[in-house]
């Protein structure tokens, strides 16, 4: 067995121990019963100083840089960049799109099935390959996340996205998929999603009729999903203004404290610097979280029981070894809060970008609506599955442009995991996938970066792709046991959207706002210049239905 004191990668700092040590415990490493005096002992010391500096230099040469000294031994190597002593690939992580630049470096490096880099003293690896993104995201060896600081200051240690694999994680994900994203309780809330986009599309016409024709249609948007995911897991269609602005400053706020780089989470020694305040601007936000969806959770006590139950409900009915504390409620409402909120928003915004740039695909689609739909009534959810062109546009939108270019949290091997080349990933590891990589790969899509839906149209010389986790050539929302629970209510509600919205409007550029397709990479990727256009009315929308009261004074 090795030695780790004698390893040549773990031991030189040993030889270098003299060099820092007084003058009575020198003779310990340096005994000489010639009695050679200090000055002479020098030349050796500068040698054995050489020796330790050449001994790190050979470390950090070693691929994957400085992390991975000692871990290539259990297996083939793992080829990738070494980056910098100490902080490895962080600023490959950190400045400009993350994505992007992986996948340059794994072109660069011939290590598109796997790559190995340094995130200051977290080894790292990341496939740009279906296949082994397929058996890394399915392996039970990659069950966990690692949990970032931010994610643990905002209480997700506790929610079912950070949670580690286990009974607690097991039950949260059973109570969501019975209750909130089964098919039927998805049904169920349709007139709430109908009456939000209504509401949304009313909205939409008030503002280009005020400003003269463009209208900026971000807000809008994130307006109907703060109001989505508000009536299906607390039952409220609507808040009052305040409480609407207080909700959206704590979900940007906790979207910039977990979408932000911090190099604490990779260099632990920086924590007590706090280089980007994520620990006092958490300690701000957290007691705003608390105090919000506690009022919510002590309003549903109060009030009795109806038919109309909602997740709230749900969690306050747990009884046994399922019930569960006020403080993990909070943390599961506020990640539910959180999570549903801007993800639907921003695809519906890369999707209209995308019509708005290519009119005949938003034209090609206009005919379908109105071949199904028709124009004397509104569009319903049981019509979208007769809507192939429409499935396949937002298809199209989530390969162009996926919400989580690198799958947005990533994955830590628990155990070492052999792959059939002899590499091995030790336990430990941070394991990402780059999943815009794999979408803009022409070796699997044909012109990757053009906008072209007919490549999901069997009857078009497409073909069908499940985008749900089943297929790891297009899968927005993860795959495994960690795939995004909400994926089918997500997905249903950016396909009611862009169609409610092409069908009652016929979209143009803004003259004075052109569409920019540049990116900023936060938790998820979005348009760094929010997409303001000119809509035409081509159908009246139906009137606005009124939504259930908030019980928020």
């Amino acid at each position: 067995m090795e030695n780790p004191g004698t390893s040549a990668t773990g031991g030189w700092w040993l030889y270098a121990i003299p060099l820092f040590t007084k003058n009575e415990v020198r003779g310990y490493f340096l005994h000489s019963t010639d009695h050679i005096s200090e000055w002479g002992q020098w030349p050796l010391y500068i040698a054995l100083l050489i020796a330790a500096v050449c001994a790190a230099m050979v470390s950090w040469f070693r691929p994957g840089g400085c992390a991975w000294v000692g871990r290539h031994k259990k297996g083939v190597a793992i080829p990738g960049p070494k980056g910098w002593p100490i902080i490895g690939s962080l600023m490959d992580m950190s400045v400009g799109l993350a994505h992007r630049r992986l996948e340059c470096l794994a072109r660069t490096y011939g290590a598109k099935k796997l790559m190995a880099f340094s995130l200051g003293s977290t080894p790292t690896v990341i496939t740009s390959d279906p296949e082994v993104a397929r058996d890394l995201l399915s392996s039970p060896h990659f069950a966990d996340r690692p949990l970032k600081q931010s994610a643990q200051q905002l209480m997700f240690g506790r929610a079912m996205g950070f949670a580690p694999n286990g009974d607690y994680w097991r039950l949260l994900r059973r109570i969501s998929s019975t209750h909130l994203f089964a098919p039927r309780r998805i049904a169920a809330h349709e007139i709430g999603r109908q009456a939000d986009c209504t509401t949304m599309l009313s909205d939409i016409r008030d503002e280009s009729n005020i400003n003269g024709g463009a209208v900026k249609l971000r807000r809008h948007l994130q307006k109907a999903a703060l109001n989505n995911i508000m009536g299906s897991v607390f039952g409220l269609r609507s808040v009052d203004a305040e409480t609407e602005k207080n909700l959206r400053e704590m979900v940007d706020e906790g979207f910039e404290l977990l979408g932000a780089f911090n190099w604490a989470d990779h260099l632990p020694w920086l924590r007590v610097l706090d280089p980007l305040r994520i620990h006092s601007r958490c300690a701000r936000l957290v007691p705003r979280v608390r105090s919000f969806v506690k009022d919510i959770i002590e309003e549903h006590r109060q009030r009795d029981n109806t038919a109309d139950s909602d997740f709230v409900d749900v969690l306050l009915s747990l009884q046994g070894e399922d019930k569960l504390h006020d403080d993990d409620m909070i943390a599961v409402l506020w990640e539910m809060i959180f999570r549903g909120t801007d993800t639907t928003a921003l695809l519906t915004e890369w999707t209209m970008a995308e019509l708005l740039l290519n009119p005949q695909v938003q034209g090609k689609l206009q005919a379908e609506l109105d071949a199904v739909v028709g124009s004397n009534r509104s569009l319903r959810e049981d019509d979208i599955e007769k809507l192939p062109y429409l499935q396949a546009v937002v298809k199209e939108s989530l390969r162009m442009h996926p919400p989580g270019p690198l799958l947005s949290w990533a994955r830590l091997c628990t155990e070492d995991w052999h792959m059939a080349n002899g590499m091995c990933v030790p336990a430990g590891t941070t394991a990402m996938v780059n999943m815009w990589s794999i979408t803009h790969d022409p070796e699997i899509w044909e012109r990757p970066h053009q906008f072209r839906p007919e490549r999901f149209l069997p009857s078009e010389g497409g073909q069908h792709v499940d985008v749900r986790g089943n297929d790891l050539r297009l899968a927005p929302f993860g795959a495994g046991r960690r795939v995004c629970p909400g994926k089918a209510l997500g997905l249903r509600t950016v396909q009611l959207w862009v169609a409610k919205l092409v069908h009652h409007f016929t979209w143009l550029p803004s003259p004075n706002h052109p569409v920019d397709l540049t990116e900023i990479l936060k938790l998820s990727c979005q348009m760094a210049t929010s997409l303001t256009a000119v809509p035409l009315c081509r159908i009246p929308a139906p009137s606005t239905e009124q939504p259930p009261t908030s019980p928020f004074p």
